[in-house]
Order: structure tokens, then sequence, then C-alpha cells
């Protein structure tokens, strides 16, 4: 039963990143079937922005009274539905209207499915957040791919976004015959609140740990909007070049979670963050230093592999404190780290109009540095109560062998 509930989970990472995959990777054709201007697709683009914090602002309590599983299945099949909008879109109403409906469905399914994650390991009682967003990472892969692929035959955005919309249904009808019985659900248990922990100090917790998201996902947009612009326009490299940065980054981020549940069932969450964030940090500020291309892809690949295991570490954390509460706790912090994601290439943009690039994308590097000093405040707080919805995140010394 808990392997069935675990593939499931896969599955719906897995169907949450390929659809944001494959909608980014057919953003240009969207825009010239539509005649947008760069400035009328930002606009568009805000719906989902708008729609994903929205949706994980209202998700939490419906997290917490009804269950993550009763929330996830529902928005997990309209999560093909929904990709297929954009398609039909009249114009830039219509598309940020579509937008909307996209973000929102991926911002409660976001919390949703985090949240049903940390139940099945607690179940599970070792680590085994990491491995399912490093399926969201192959998801977002395979999604770009798809699209691309289509783009290449020539096939229209209807098409692609019908078939992969299609495929993304039937998975989810997969997912919801095998995930964690209602009964099975601990995010509907009693409160168990942490020893020492008043209502405001957990608050006050659950907002440091969204801080940490925002500090990690500022670094994640940032790669995704500034890697290559740095290699190519400030180190003078072509745009092969330039494009094995971000590759280096997506690839070890990706090798990084995988690794990640090992790492975390051997180190523990406190020192695993602390090494990430060191070598996050360290990694890209000594490339901006040397500011040579080899040096940068390498910095970018140090910065990827340092910041794969923190997301996952911070969103347990948050998880298993108190699962009376874990979808508002988690919800709090995604809406952080996503404002984070936003607000990453605007940030570095803006200041690298007074500093140059390479001094704006030192910020990212120093956010990391603070993760790593921030580390003590993902240490699981041990409770008397042996129930599996008491038993805090797992640890080393409590693991079982992956």
């Amino acid at each position: 039963m808990l392997l069935r509930a675990r593939v499931a989970v896969y599955g719906l990472f897995l169907i949450s990143g390929v659809a944001l995959g494959t909608w980014t990777s057919r953003i240009p054709a969207i825009k010239s079937d539509l005649h947008l201007s760069e400035g009328e697709l930002s606009l568009a683009l805000l719906g989902i922005a708008a729609g994903a914090i929205a949706g994980m602002q209202a998700v939490g309590r419906l997290v917490d009274r009804y269950g993550s599983r009763r929330v996830m299945i529902p928005v997990a099949l309209l999560q093909g539905p929904v990709l297929v909008l954009p398609a039909f879109a009249p114009g830039l109403i219509g598309l940020a209207a579509a937008l909307l409906a996209f973000g929102v469905v991926h911002g409660v399914l976001d919390v949703s499915m985090n949240a049903n994650a940390v139940i099945v390991e607690r179940h599970y009682r070792r680590p085994i957040m990491s491995s399912f967003h490093a399926v969201f990472s192959v998801g977002g892969f395979l999604g770009a791919s798809t699209g691309g692929l289509f783009a290449h035959a020539g096939a229209g955005v209807a098409a692609t976004f019908a078939t992969v919309g299609a495929l993304i249904l039937v998975v989810s009808i997969a997912c919801a015959r095998m995930a964690l019985p209602d009964e099975l659900d601990l995010s509907r248990a009693p409160a168990q609140q942490a020893p020492g922990k008043t209502g405001n100090a957990m608050a006050g917790w659950v907002l440091f740990l969204g801080v940490l998201a925002f500090c990690c996902l500022v670094g994640e947009g940032s790669m995704a909007d500034w890697s290559s612009v740095y290699l190519v326009e400030d180190l003078l490299s072509d745009e092969s070049v330039g494009a094995a940065g971000y590759a280096a980054f997506s690839i070890m981020m990706t090798i990084g979670r995988f690794a990640g549940d090992r790492l975390a069932a051997w180190l523990g969450p406190v020192v695993l963050v602390r090494c990430c964030g060191a070598l996050a940090g360290t990694g890209l500020l000594a490339a901006l230093l040397i500011g040579h291309p080899v040096a940068g892809i390498a910095g970018f690949g140090l910065f990827g592999a340092g910041l794969s295991c923190i997301i996952p570490q911070v969103f347990s954390a948050a998880g298993h404190r108190d699962p009376a509460t874990s979808g508002r706790a988690l919800a709090r912090v995604a809406s952080l780290g996503y404002a984070g994601l936003l607000a990453g290439p605007v940030l570095i943009g803006g200041l690298a109009e007074f500093t140059g690039l390479p001094f704006a994308l030192g910020v990212p590097a120093v956010m990391a540095l603070f993760v790593a000093l921030a580390a003590g405040a993902l240490r699981p707080v041990a409770t008397a109560d042996p129930s599996p919805a008491a038993a805090p995140a797992p640890t080393p010394q409590s693991a079982e062998r992956p």
C-alpha cells in the first residue's frame, strides 16, 4: 500500500513538471499566434503567478480540514484540461484568464501533493522527499522536450497541449487509484504542538522557513533568466556555451535531488542543508570571481547541486512539525518560495543596471550562504508520541537504509 501511495505521488510530481515544461516550450508560438508584444506577453504571464499564489493561499486550510488526498486528486484531474485552455485563447485577455486558471491549479496541486508526500514520508519513517522533487525536475525536462519535438514537427499549440493534456489526465486517473487511503491521510490528525512552541512561535518559525525557501528560489529564477546572459554578454562566449550554463545548473540540480534522500538519511537535514548552502554559495562566488566561461559553467553546476536538496528539506520540515496544520504551513512556505522564483530575475536585472551582472549574480550566492548559516531551523523536534501522526521528520539515527 505504501509503495503504491509513493508511486502515486511520484506521478503527480511528474505531471506537474510536464505541464509546466510543455507550456513553457510553446510560449513563443502562442506569442506569435496572438501577435503579442513582449509587454503584452508579460502581462499575460502574470496570470500564472497570480493564480498560483492565490491557489497556494487558499489550499492550506482545505488540506488541513479535508486531508491532502481529497484536495490533490480532483485538482490533479484538472491539470490536463487547464493546460489546453491557453491554446484556444482568442487574445490577450483570454490568454491571461486561461493562465490564471492554470496557475490556480498548479498552485493548489503543488501544496496538496507536497502535503501528501510529507504524509507518505512519515509512514516510511525515512527521508524520501527529495526524490519527489527530482521527479518534478524530470517532468519539466520531458514536457519541454515534448513541446520542442511538436514544434519541430510543425504541430500547432492546440495539438501539443491536447496530446500532452490527455496523457496527463490518464496518469492522474492512475494516481487517483493508487493514492494513500483517507484513513491513513494524517494531515487531518489532532494537533501535536511541538514542545516549547506557542502559536506565535510556530508562526514565526514557519515564516522563517518561507524566507529560506524565498532565498533558494531567488537563485533558481535567476539562473533560468541570467546565467546564459552572463556567459554570452559578460564573458563573451557564444550562444552554445551560454546555453551550457543553465543546462549544467539543471542537470546538477536533478542529480542532487535523486541523491538527496540518501544524503538526508546519512547526514540529517541540518548538516545536509548547511553543506548544500555552503556548496552553492562558494561555488557560484568562486566562478564569478574567476570570470572564465569554464569556471562559469562549473559554478552554475555547483550552484544547482547545492540548491538541489534545500527546498525538499524545507518543505519536509514545514510539513512534519505539526500534522494538524501541515497544509497551512506548506502553503505559507510555498507562497514565499514562489514569490522568490518570480522576484529573482527582476531583482537581479534591476541590480545589474547599477552594479553590473557579475556583482548582481553574487546576491543569490550570498543568500545561499545565509541559508547555510540558518540551517539549524530545520532541526527535527522530538516528541513522546510514537504514532506516525506525531513522528518528527526522519533523522539519520531513526532512518532505515534506503
